[in-house]
């Protein structure tokens, strides 16, 4: 009997009749390490397979994955399914007969992946700040990615700040851009800030660029703009009514009026964590003897009136700070943005 390069026996013309049956038998064992045999379910490979080799491989036929026995454990074929973290789960759960595990990270740290594979991610940028007595922030981006493949390491994550409100001033000035969000490759913008009447763009007034577009400022100032997939532009002012900082789902408003303020753009609605949550609303803007905007559903901040300080987007949804409201110089000052958030789930 004769073995092939890679180590298959076979029956050469030499061999005699009593060979037969030992050659069979070592071809069939040869066949059950480097075969890929199919079982039911994890419970019938371990039942016929107690004592697997490195190397030896299976498929199952409950979720239609290939598997390899690494010398210690079954895994993956790599790249063929879920990727798995060793982090502590925030949350585990089913739905639809699948179990996912998810991680919420609330504060920047390290994903941890020891198997390579997919998983699904949201990542929220910190919201922008609100202006000196004008316009409201606008959201941190929004992304979210359905298989996004992580290799197997250790993969940054940085958790944006909410940019700071402005503070009440003569001049009147615009608040800060919100923080950019981010888990190993994939990242989601800070919320560009609401315009007082020093913005950005290089018009003293437009609101900044950013995840979603700050509220313009004083003198009917436009909204800054947004980044594509991730948010929308904020609303433009008029005088007296600072504009509405854009969310991820809607831009946004337009101050409405004469001393009124636009409402912030609304935010997006994720059930990653098998709960609906709405992230990344803008700032309303803010106003002067009228009505200030609203903050946009998704943790945008509320606009005020007459020199009170601006509403400040909620923590970790990317919600952008209100716009101060003014009545008699310096004005109020801005609401500051709410920090991001980054969520990562997969399959159990």
């Amino acid at each position: 009997m004769a073995v092939t390069p890679v180590g298959n026996p076979y029956v050469e013309s030499s061999d005699l009749v009593a060979n037969y049956p030992g050659a069979s038998e070592a071809l069939a064992e040869r066949i059950d390490i480097v075969g890929v045999n199919p079982f039911a379910n994890a419970a019938a490979r371990d039942a016929a397979i107690p004592s697997p080799v490195q190397g030896q491989m299976c498929s199952l036929n409950d979720d239609n994955k290939g598997y390899r026995y690494d010398g210690s454990a079954w895994v993956l074929f790599s790249g063929a399914g879920p990727a798995n973290f060793t982090n502590a789960a925030t949350g585990t759960y089913t739905t639809g007969g699948i179990q996912y595990k998810f991680l919420t990270f609330t504060g920047s740290g390290d994903l941890i992946v020891d198997r390579a594979g997919f998983a699904d991610i949201l990542v929220v940028g910190g919201g922008g700040g609100g202006g000196n007595a004008y316009g409201g922030g606008g959201a941190g981006g929004y992304l979210a990615v359905t298989n996004a493949y992580f290799s197997a390491a250790t993969h940054t994550v940085i958790v944006g700040a909410g940019g700071i409100g402005a503070v009440a001033s003569a001049n009147q000035l615009s608040g800060a851009n919100g923080v950019t969000s981010r888990v190993g490759a994939f990242y989601s913008v800070g919320g560009g800030a609401g315009a007082g009447n020093f913005g950005g763009a290089g018009n003293l007034a437009i609101g900044f660029f950013g995840g979603s577009g700050g509220g313009g400022g004083a003198g009917g100032a436009a909204g800054g703009s947004g980044t594509s997939g991730q948010g929308n532009a904020g609303g433009a002012s008029v005088s007296g009514g600072g504009g509405g900082g854009g969310g991820a789902n809607a831009v946004g408003s337009n101050a409405p009026s004469t001393s009124n303020g636009g409402n912030g753009g609304a935010g997006i609605s994720s059930s990653i964590t098998n709960s609906a949550v709405t992230r990344s609303g803008g700032g309303g803007g803010g106003a002067n003897g009228g009505t200030a905007g609203a903050g946009g559903t998704g943790g945008g901040g509320a606009g005020t009136n007459n020199n009170t300080t601006g509403v400040a987007g909620t923590v970790n949804t990317g919600g952008g700070g209100g716009g101060g409201g003014f009545g008699t110089s310096p004005g109020g000052a801005g609401g500051a943005g709410g920090s991001g958030v980054v969520i990562v789930r997969v399959v159990v």
